[in-house]
C-alpha cells in the first residue's frame, strides 16, 4: 500500500476521522470485517471494491457506507484524495436517532442495494464545510467536545440521507417505506425467521401483498431477500469464525445442519465446508 500521507483525529476511540492521501493503486486481497460504522468519501478516483463478497465497481467522487459486521476488501483502487469517519453505536446510535434521520436502512444496514452515492460539485462542498468544522472541533477540546463532534456528524449523515433519497428518488410512498421496514425487520430477525409469512404477518399484511408491493420497486422477492441476507451472514460467520459448520447452522435458525448445507450449497454453488477452505487458503 502506497500512501503519501494519513492524517488522524480521533475523540476517545470511539469517534475519529482520517485524510488520505493515496501516491499510487493500492490493492488489499484478504478481506476485513468491519468493526465499525464507517464512511467513506473518495473525492477522487477510481477503483473496485468487494463488500459482503459482491464486487462494486466506482469512479470520480463517491460516498461509501459501511455497517459492523460487513465484510470489505479492496481489488484496486487509485485515490487521490479521501476521508474515512469511523464511529461506534455509543458515539452515535443510528438505530436510535432513526425516526428523525431515518438512515438506518439507507445508508448503514442496507445490503440490498449499491452502498456509493455520488454527490454533485455543490453537495460536496455542503460535506467539504462538515469536515473542516469536524477537524477544527477536533482540535479544541473545549468544554461539550462530544456533543459539538456528534452533531457535525449527524449533519453529515442528514446531508448524505438527502443525497441518497434524492438520487434514488426515494419518496416515502408504501413501497418505498415498507421495503425498509421489511429489510430492517429481516436484518433483525434473520436467524430465527425464515419465512416470507413469518415477515408478512409482522408487517400486518398477507404474504402475496408483500410480493407484489415490492415488485413495483423492481427489488428481489421477499424470499431471495430473506434467503440472501442468511447466505450473507453465513459466509460472514464461515470466514471469520473457527465454528464448525453444524454450529453455524445452528446460529442461523437450522435444526439440521445437512439441510442446511444443501441450502447454502444450492445458493451459492460450492458447499460450506469448501467455501471455508477456499477462503482461508
Amino acid at each position: 500500500m502506497a500512501i503519501q500521507d494519513i492524517k488522524t483525529y480521533s475523540y476517545k476511540d470511539i469517534f475519529s476521522l482520517q485524510i488520505v492521501q493515496f501516491e499510487k493503486a493500492c490493492v488489499v486481497n484478504k478481506p476485513k470485517q468491519i468493526d465499525t460504522y464507517t464512511i467513506f468519501w473518495i473525492k477522487e478516483g477510481q477503483g473496485t471494491y468487494t463488500i459482503d463478497f459482491k464486487n462494486y465497481s466506482f469512479s470520480g467522487n463517491v460516498l461509501l457506507f459501511l455497517s459492523p459486521g460487513q465484510v470489505f476488501s479492496v481489488d484496486s483502487e487509485k485515490i487521490k484524495e479521501a476521508y474515512q469517519l469511523n464511529f461506534i453505536k455509543d458515539f452515535y446510535c443510528i438505530q436510535t436517532h432513526d425516526s428523525e434521520i431515518a438512515c438506518n436502512g439507507v445508508l448503514f444496514n442496507n445490503i440490498y442495494e449499491s452502498p456509493f452515492i455520488y454527490p454533485s460539485e455543490k453537495e460536496s462542498k455542503k460535506l467539504d464545510f462538515i469536515i473542516d468544522l469536524l477537524i477544527e472541533e477536533f482540535g479544541l477540546a473545549e468544554t461539550a467536545q462530544y456533543d459539538m463532534l456528534q452533531s457535525y456528524l449527524k449533519q453529515f449523515i442528514i446531508q448524505s440521507v438527502r443525497l441518497k433519497k434524492e438520487a434514488h428518488e426515494l419518496v416515502e410512498d408504501t413501497e418505498t417505506k415498507l421495503f425498509k421496514d421489511f429489510s430492517l425487520l429481516v436484518d433483525l430477525n434473520f436467524k430465527k425467521l425464515h419465512s416470507v409469512t413469518e415477515y408478512a404477518n409482522r408487517l400486518g399484511i398477507s404474504p402475496k401483498s408483500l410480493t407484489k408491493h415490492l415488485q413495483k420497486l423492481g427489488t428481489k422477492t421477499p424470499s431471495d431477500l430473506i434467503k440472501n441476507r442468511i447466505i450473507t451472514e453465513a459466509k460472514r460467520q464461515l470466514l471469520y469464525s473457527n465454528e464448525a459448520v453444524k454450529h453455524v447452522a445452528f446460529d442461523l435458525g437450522f435444526n439440521d445442519p445437512a439441510y442446511f448445507s444443501r441450502f447454502f450449497t444450492k445458493a451459492t454453488g460450492i458447499s460450506p465446508v469448501q467455501f471455508k477452505k477456499n477462503q482461508k487458503s
